[in-house]
């Protein structure tokens, strides 16, 4: 045991060391040995893209999935948790391809096989950065295992599962109408696409009938899209449109003849005009109208969303320009009826942020149903639970409405969908085989593979056991599918856990999962969504590490005015105008316990840098105490048990660490983090270091006493087995710190492998709880008495207890000397009977049901306390008036609810009481000079 601790905390030594330390010798690995019979405990690692680097939201996953990792590797379990990247197929291909631009070429010059060579050169150079960043974090996952869903083995079961899917019936090729992101050039799933408010227009422009006996107004807010009309719908009762039942119109621009056609699905008579133009091809409504009235379904746009052939005099002009284009032109031909504002719902690509355009094409899909309804069964039945309960409900609202998965994506980068199309007999061959011989229906050698990928969400769906050798039966599969639990954040419900749940189910029999853990998204400190736009971003290594102001503003909104950008931060941060001239190192602890004691539940997690900077001092609290402790306990003897405690003192810690280890291992257990840190914090800042070293100090005084040597003891075990509790929390401090400490003999290599505490820890002991509270509360009137006054520091006081209780009386004379040191007073407090007199110029405060005098006399100006007391008088009376006014009025005693009434009440009666003392102080004033 080392006592030689430095004087100050410094996170970075420490944690860089014992990283290194922990991977060098293997404590995040998870046991494959064949006779390894402890129970498993599986996580697998949300992969994060291979292009993305640390921000908030790693931060906060990494944070609670280590909580969880710790916590079960400490228990005993035979814990995986499975690391990885994800390919992240759109946002891959574009940062590679603006890479390229740079370089003033683009994919295509290239050809296909070049890119991909280009792409995965890429993935060389930068590696897995936010993985190096994610140890920064003290992510403890087994890093031997980590997986890309790229990897040749990954890619098998990409293609095994298409196919299987596929000779099932539940994958198929269609033609519908899909979302397509035309910056991108590739569908889009519905999740994929965002539907944001903004502000429009409703332009309105008429048609003329073909007879030319009129016209039919219709509204618009997209009118290019005109373009590709080939309906206008009526409702079948709006009496102003019976007359053109079975009519048709003719197009101002193309040579198309329009039917009139009547749908009640469709039209609303009381919206616009009471008129709708049709778009099969561009708008999902009129796609299904279209259906109905087996309307000519044209596609005016192309991939690149400029105005393609069948346009006529607007082909080739992007669609926004188009649209300009096309109202003007229709305001020359005199069709044109007027606009008005209009606030419509935007749909934007959840990858770029580009507007969504609807779009006939040829798709590879998934049927869903099939999949869903036994997803939706495992969470019904309780075989998969969902925390927050309430998530449950939108899981099954949305599963049991789930559309097909489009999964084709028109990309380069990405797994290529295993289908071979036949020059000769135009049949699909779908297999496993990377490079088929000759087409399975004809045996004809001219196939060529389908250019498009798949959608990065249909891998990440096998994730659970993808990553553990499927499809082959391996050691690995059989032991840690399905995983324990799944933890991630709310807005990929949908995404990724409820495809992980339809394809693990279909492949494994069985749900991945146990638990699935949702949390909350991070926000800035008011409320509001991170975003660079904002400037509101903070990178999670600048709170580790630290930087200047000028540095964060800088990562927040990159090339702004710095002023602008600041003052746009310390909007979003108001605490952060108190921390100087930027972040402090606070450490990976400080900022990990920080996260910790937010409500893994809530919807939103306000991050304060001054609330990190308060867990930094936490963090300093927990090395300055084992520094004050360590010199006590040479020769103390730790063992696996709690040691035998006579003194009041060392049963009360034994019994509040009992309490807060209970405590703990519920919160962890039940997904409430918040709970276990906080309770943790209180435990060891409010008892351990506040009350319990303190009534070491007296104690330690006689280095050789037995209450020394057993005090000693109890102060090692209870440290030790602190340390074991915060370390899933603050790994790298409690690992530093209890290898200076007295152990167990033959202690793990590290704490990270170091058993959990659990209830036989020490004896709960609730006789030792009640009197050290009363201690405490006779100890802490004292000294609110001693801050209220502004008595020294360091002067000591006179104190007088009184008390008619025979218990108290002796509890109060073994506490003696806690009480005289900690209150720090002139001498032993007398003890008396209540009816003793009250000593002269002493101010009495009631605590337990003990009387605590304290003698302001040498401490105190008479005149001084005599004008506090007055003015106090003048406050409560005038608090005291309003109180009375406001209760005699019958608008208010008799209306307002009763609840209200009696706290009002109450109030009155408190703050009577106070004047009471008050006027007693006034003469308690008078005996101080």
């Amino acid at each position: 045991m080392s006592t030689d601790l430095a004087k100050a905390y410094e996170p970075k030594d420490v944690e860089t060391r014992w990283y290194a330390y922990w991977t060098e010798n293997d404590v995040f690995a998870a046991s494959d040995a064949p006779d390894d019979d402890r129970p498993v405990y599986v996580l697998p690692m949300p992969p994060p893209n291979v292009t993305g680097s640390l921000h908030m939201g790693h931060a906060l996953f990494c944070t609670i999935e280590d909580i969880l990792t710790r916590y079960h590797r400490m228990t005993g379990h035979n814990t995986l948790w499975q690391p990885g990247t994800d390919h992240a197929g759109i946002a891959t291909q574009t940062v590679v391809e603006r890479l390229l631009k740079r370089e003033g070429t683009d994919r295509h010059a290239l050809g296909r096989e070049k890119f991909i060579e280009r792409v995965w050169q890429w993935r060389t150079e930068a590696g897995d950065r936010i993985l190096q960043q994610q140890r920064v974090l003290g992510v403890s996952a087994d890093w031997k295992r980590s997986k890309f869903t790229m990897d040749p083995d990954l890619s098998r079961a990409v293609r095994e599962a298409f196919v299987r899917l596929h000779r099932e019936g539940l994958i198929y090729r269609d033609t519908k109408l899909i979302h397509w992101d035309c910056e991108a050039r590739t569908v889009l799933s519905n999740l994929e696409v965002e539907n944001e408010p903004a502000n429009g227009e409703l332009f309105e422009f008429a048609y003329p009938l073909e007879d030319g006996s009129g016209e039919i107004v219709v509204a618009t807010t997209r009118p290019e899209t005109m373009l590709g009309d080939t309906g206008v719908a009526i409702h079948p009762d709006d009496e102003r449109y019976k007359a053109l039942h079975g009519k048709r119109v003719r197009h101002p621009f193309v040579d198309r003849l329009i039917p009139i056609v009547t749908d009640a699905e469709l039209v609303d008579p009381k919206f616009g005009t009471g008129a709708v133009k049709v778009t099969p091809a561009h708008d999902f409504n009129d796609f299904a109208t279209g259906k109905r009235h087996d309307l000519e379904i044209i596609s005016i746009l192309n991939h690149d969303g400029t105005i393609n052939e069948i346009g006529g005099q607007f082909a080739g002009m992007d669609r926004f320009v188009a649209r300009k284009a096309v109202k003007k032109a229709l305001e020359e031909k005199g069709l044109a009826r007027g606009a008005k504002p209009h606030q419509l719902m935007l749909p934007r690509s959840e990858r770029n942020g580009s507007i969504v355009e609807p779009m006939i094409s040829t798709q590879w899909f998934v049927k869903t149903a099939p999949l869903a309804e036994p997803a939706l069964a495992a969470v019904r039945e309780g075989k998969t639970k969902i925390i927050p309960e309430e998530w449950s409900k939108t899981y099954e609202h949305w599963m049991s409405n789930i559309l097909d998965w489009c999964i084709s994506r028109q990309l380069w980068w990405g797994h290529r969908i295993p289908a071979f199309y036949c020059g000769a007999c135009e049949h699909i061959t779908v297999t496993t085989d990377e490079s088929p011989a000759a087409c399975e229906g004809c045996g004809s050698k001219e196939i060529r593979q389908d250019d498009d990928v798949l959608d990065t969400w249909f891998s990440s769906g096998l994730w659970p056991f993808s990553t553990l050798g499927w499809p082959n039966d391996t050691l690995a599969l059989k032991r840690f599918y399905p995983a324990s639990d799944l933890e991630t954040g709310y807005d990929i419900l949908f995404f990724w856990v409820a495809r992980m749940m339809m394809m693990g189910i279909h492949f494994m029999g069985e749900p991945p999962f146990k638990r699935i853990l949702l949390h909350g998204l991070v926000v800035d400190e008011t409320g509001d969504k991170m975003g660079k736009l904002k400037g509101n971003v903070i990178d999670p290594l600048d709170l580790i590490h630290g930087a200047s102001f000028d540095q964060v503003v800088e990562k927040a909104l990159p090339g702004a005015p710095i002023q602008d950008s600041l003052k746009k931060f310390k909007k979003a941060y108001p605490s952060a105008s108190q921390m100087g001239e930027g972040f402090a190192a606070y450490g990976a602890d400080a900022l990990r316990f920080t996260l910790a004691t937010y409500s893994p539940q809530a919807k939103r997690i306000p991050l304060s840098p001054k609330k990190i900077e308060g867990y930094r001092n936490f963090c300093n609290k927990i090395w300055n105490a084992t520094r004050y402790a360590l010199p006590y306990l040479e020769g103390a003897k730790v063992g696996t048990t709690a040691p035998k405690a006579t003194l009041l003192a060392n049963r009360w810690i034994l019994s509040r660490l009992a309490a807060v280890t209970a405590a703990t291992r519920t919160g962890i257990d039940e997904f409430r983090l918040d709970d276990a840190s906080l309770g943790l914090y209180h435990f060891f800042w409010g008892e351990l270091c506040d009350w319990f070293l303190e009534f070491t100090k007296p104690v330690f005084a006689d280095k050789a006493s037995e209450a020394a040597a057993e005090t000693r003891d109890v102060l090692a075990y209870t440290l030790e087995a602190t340390l074991r509790l915060l370390h899933p929390f603050v790994p790298f401090i409690t690992e530093e710190l209890w290898h200076r400490l007295p152990r167990p003999e033959s202690p793990p290599i590290a704490l990270a492998l170091a058993r959990f505490p659990d209830e036989t820890v020490a004896p709960r002991d609730l006789a030792a709880e009640r009197e050290v509270s009363v201690l405490q509360a006779v100890i802490g009137a004292a000294r609110s008495v001693r801050s209220e006054h502004g008595i020294h520091p360091g002067a000591e006081v006179r104190v007088t207890l009184r008390t008619d209780d025979a218990e108290l009386r002796a509890l109060l004379t073994a506490g003696l000397t806690d009480i005289r040191t900690l209150v720090k007073t002139a001498g032993d407090p007398a003890i008396t009977a209540r009816e003793a007199e009250r000593p002269r110029g002493a101010v009495m405060s009631v605590a337990a049901g003990v009387q605590v005098l304290v003698d302001l006399r040498g401490h105190v100006e008479g005149s001084k306390e005599a004008a506090r007391v007055e003015r106090e008088i003048k406050k409560t009376e005038k608090d005291i008036a309003a109180l009375e006014k406001k209760l005699s009025l019958p608008s208010f005693a008799d209306k307002a609810p009763p609840e209200v009434v009696a706290e009002s009440r109450t109030q009155l009666a408190e703050l009577r009481d106070k004047r009471a003392h008050l006027e007693e102080a006034k003469g308690i004033a008078a005996e101080l000079d």
